[in-house]
């Protein structure tokens, strides 16, 4: 029987990319000379550092637009609230989620039940495999969750027979 799978993941070597380009903006820009910005990032969890909030706001705004440039869905990256120290040194992180949480695998099984066709959903892990009688149903399966929106981004692979 035909199946596919359906996972949220976002491909680290973009985001090894986008991280190395923002930090390249960050040392070249004039606006950041002595800020004391640094972009470290210990998989999942981007930390971003700077002398003030403004320029950490600054930081953040570089890495993000970096991303996106590079095709890394910002539904994939969770942005958690800037810690200022009281000396006025500021830092923030940034998570990388990979991976279905059951939560969001019970959701786009829910979406999948709605289609109305004959295919079953399976959570299987951090992904969802979805398989039918036909490769049709499971076309049309794929053009419906792509019409959907989720706070995640989706990705299909393995479609096969």
């Amino acid at each position: 029987m035909p199946s596919f799978d359906i996972v949220s993941e976002v491909d680290e070597q973009e985001v090894a990319n986008a991280l190395n380009q923002a930090r390249k903006e960050v040392t070249n820009r004039f606006d950041l000379k002595g800020a004391g910005a640094e972009i470290d990032y210990e998989r999942p969890i981007l930390h971003l550092r700077a002398n003030d909030g403004f320029k950490l706001s600054v930081i953040r705004e570089i890495l993000l637009a970096k991303l996106a440039r590079r095709n890394v869905s910002l539904k994939n990256v969770e942005i958690k609230a800037p810690l200022i120290s009281s000396t006025g040194r500021a830092s923030q992180e940034l998570v990388v989620k990979q991976g279905l949480d059951s939560d969001a695998a019970r959701r786009v099984t829910q979406a999948v039940r709605e289609v109305g066709l004959k295919v079953q959903a399976q959570i299987q892990g951090e992904q969802v495999r979805v398989t039918g009688k036909n490769r049709d149903d499971l076309q049309q399966v794929i053009a419906a969750l792509r019409g959907k929106e989720f706070p995640f981004s989706l990705s299909f692979r393995n479609l096969r027979d």
